[in-house]
């Protein structure tokens, strides 16, 4: 089975602490690797947690708040400096083009690789990445500003068959190819050996739904239902609920209530509030809604699993 994992690199609200960094997360899918969001210290944590920065080419920015891109700059000018060449393809609102250029510009800096730039249009279920292993949609979030999450999943692989069938069947490699694609056998003397008796079991796609800063909003239970992994801000306990409102943010227990009406198979709660010290107050409250709840810590890999 191809690697599906994700590991947070930062994951405090607006405010940094001493123990949390700012939004950021780092998507391995088949060792393509996506850099989700990327806060301040971003560089930082992929160096302290031994991951090679160089090897992610597609970075996604939710949005303009700078807890989601303080650290962009900073990274781009990493990679600079240690040689990489490689295009990099970054997905983000339209204006973030200008904000880098303008930095380049007054620090008389020069980029030595090619940075795509891939404007958000805000719709839901928009496609803006796709290979022969992964592909990317949009969800519109409901923030203060334009903000949109992104929905990871996996392309369908063929099924494999064992060499004990191969060998028994003597099969060619066009039937090969054929009952990998679905046909059943069909022998010289006409007998039908059906595809569920050729194949082993098909891995089913999975994927991830990343929600960053909205507030609570059922229209996008239409695109993240039934997920492997959904993360959704938690940013306040449920007792701040109006502070949530006014802010354009989420509690504990509403991302809760999200992820229980999504019939997602697993909750990660992030982005929390500096004003909270311990966090398990946050997960408690999620969890009273929807149990199979875990907390977004940094340096923390999760391999998002297949629950079918």
């Amino acid at each position: 089975m191809q690697n599906f994992e994700l590991t947070i690199l930062g994951c405090s609200s607006a405010t940094p602490t001493s123990k949390r960094n700012p939004t950021a997360q780092l998507l391995n899918i088949a060792e393509r690797f996506f850099l989700i969001d990327c806060g301040e210290a971003t560089q930082i944590q992929l160096r302290r947690f031994k991951l090679k920065f160089q090897r992610i080419n597609h970075i996604f920015i939710s949005h303009l708040h700078g807890d989601h891109y303080f650290g962009l700059v900073g990274l781009l000018s990493s990679m600079h400096l240690l040689g990489r060449t490689v295009e990099l393809h970054l997905y983000c609102p339209a204006e973030l083009q200008e904000i880098i250029e303008i930095q380049l510009k007054h620090s008389q800096s020069h980029i030595n690789f090619n940075i795509v730039y891939h404007p958000h249009q805000f719709i839901n279920n928009d496609l803006i990445f796709e290979d022969e292993r992964v592909e990317v949609r949009t969800i519109v979030l409901n923030h203060r500003i334009p903000c949109c999450g992104f929905i990871f999943k996996e392309k369908p692989l063929m099924a494999n068959i064992s060499k004990e069938v191969i060998h028994t069947y003597q099969l060619s490699v066009e039937q090969i190819i054929a009952i990998k694609t679905g046909a059943d056998l069909i022998k010289e003397n006409g007998d039908v050996i059906y595809n569920k008796d050729l194949i082993t079991a098909v891995h089913q796609p999975r994927s991830y739904a990343y929600c960053s800063d909205t507030c609570y909003d059922e229209r996008i239970l239409e695109y993240i239902q039934g997920v492997d992994l959904l993360y959704h801000e938690a940013t306040f306990l449920q007792e701040m609920e109006i502070r949530a409102k006014e802010t354009f943010h989420t509690t504990a227990f509403q991302a809760g209530m999200i992820a229980q009406k999504a019939a997602v198979k697993q909750l990660m709660i992030g982005h929390y509030s500096a004003r909270y010290k311990d966090l398990a107050p946050l997960l408690a409250e999620a969890r009273s809604v929807f149990e199979n709840t875990v907390l977004a810590n940094e340096g923390e890999s999760l391999i998002i699993k297949n629950y079918d």
